[in-house]
């Protein structure tokens, strides 16, 4: 099998450059997966398209393993239609399918179980690719460690206790991955803890936004109050997000979340977290994503995300988009495919994050919504300009006029 990538920052290795890498058996596909997705996948199901003769590698795609055994049959049709779709999407229907089932032992479980335990949905995932006439041509258990071939049992000197994966930094993917100048893969949880509330949850966090539910949500909800609730909501996070620029820069990430946490006020926080549930307010946050504000807007995401605990635990929906599209506008599809998947975890049906989650994975380039959302200021900054000098007539512009509220009750979409 052979991999062709352009590789950038932040990026797992995507088609289309001149690195080629040639991958032999499953040990090497196994040492590889962390390359292919720019993180170590725990809990997951991957899905990896191959196309022509040499297998070269294409759209690829990760689930977390469903819990529930009952869950597997509907889950692997789910998961073969959208690979074969979204592959034939960008780059032509797929000629196999690698698969991945990785999981660590529970408390008490040796590896080898975890291999038995999770077999059925791996048939389950090979008889859904094969309906699509797609055959997976690998099925990898990596757990601990440790993998197993579910297609070729006999590929491992001890079919029991499996084969190591590499160690760190001693692959063909590690070697490629330094001579093209990439770091080395993190850890799934690492990217997830990011975007996580604290632990222990903090009293007065959820105080406060208890207050601002109060303060706020009236409002929201009342016919004349919402463009003067985003208003409010947009300047608040305005300030946030100078304060944010201000500060230092540190390239230790749990460093830097601890003094974000601290640059966020407890009222501010609560105020802009309650904001952002307004989708037009959201949106207009949305704009923030040129390269002047990127870099702190997305640590100010990731901030108000991790405030949103307890009771408001799904209102982290909202600033987990917003980290998922300023990550992914950034260059860092890594990030923007896990922020986006947490916050349609929180909120399945929530379609702002649902639109960005498939623009990624189906290779769009962000910059066609850049446009977007830049037109959209440029034409609101036209309207606010004519509305101040008001309406053109035989004798010029007469006096300003205030343009009316939006009457329109809102809610999240």
């Amino acid at each position: 099998m052979t991999q062709s990538n352009e590789v950038r920052h932040g990026e797992s290795l995507d088609a289309g450059s001149d690195l080629r890498i040639t991958l032999r058996g499953p040990a090497e596909l196994a040492d590889a997966l962390p390359y292919l997705m720019g993180f170590h996948p725990t809990n997951s199901v991957v899905m990896v398209a191959l196309h022509g003769e040499h297998g070269r590698f294409g759209g690829r795609l990760r689930l977390g393993l469903p819990d529930d055994p009952r869950e597997w049959p509907e889950v692997a049709d789910q998961l073969a239609e959208c690979l074969v779709k979204n592959s034939m999407r960008r780059t032509g229907r797929p000629d196999a399918i690698v698969l991945f089932l990785c999981q660590d032992p529970r408390e008490g479980e040796r590896p080898p179980a975890v291999r038995e335990r999770l077999q059925p949905l791996a048939q389950r995932l090979r008889i859904a690719c094969g309906a699509l006439e797609v055959p997976v041509v690998e099925a990898l258990c990596v757990s601990a460690g440790r993998w197993w071939s579910y297609c070729r049992p006999d590929a491992t000197a001890s079919p029991e206790e499996g084969m190591p994966v590499a160690p760190p930094g001693h692959s063909v993917m590690a070697a490629a991955t330094a001579y093209a100048g990439l770091p080395a893969p993190g850890s799934l949880h690492d990217i997830e803890a990011r975007l996580k509330p604290v632990q222990p949850r903090n009293r007065d966090h959820e105080i406060a936004l208890d207050a601002a539910c109060a303060a706020l949500v009236p409002g929201m909800l009342e016919t004349g109050d919402s463009a003067s609730v985003q208003q409010r909501t947009l300047a608040v996070a305005r300030t946030l997000l100078e304060k944010f620029k201000a500060a230092p820069r540190t390239d230790d990430p749990a460093r830097a979340d601890r003094r974000d946490d601290k640059l966020l006020g407890d009222d501010d926080a609560a105020a802009v977290i309650l904001g952002l549930q307004d989708p037009v307010a959201r949106d207009r946050a949305a704009e923030w994503m040129e390269p002047a504000h990127a870099d702190a807007a997305l640590r100010l995401w990731r901030a108000l995300a991790r405030r949103c605990a307890g009771p408001y635990g799904d209102h982290a929906a909202a600033p987990l988009a917003l980290a998922g599209w300023v990550a992914w506008s950034s260059g860092d599809e890594v990030e923007a495919r896990v922020a986006l998947g947490m916050a349609l975890d929180l909120d399945p049906h929530y379609t702002f994050a649902r639109l960005l989650h498939q623009s990624v994975n189906e290779g769009l380039d962000p910059e066609l919504l850049r446009v977007c959302l830049r037109q959209e200021r440029r034409k609101r900054v036209i309207a606010a300009t004519t509305a101040r000098r008001g309406p053109a007539g035989p004798a010029g512009r007469g006096p300003g006029r205030r343009s009316p509220g939006d009457r329109r009750v809102r809610t999240r979409r």
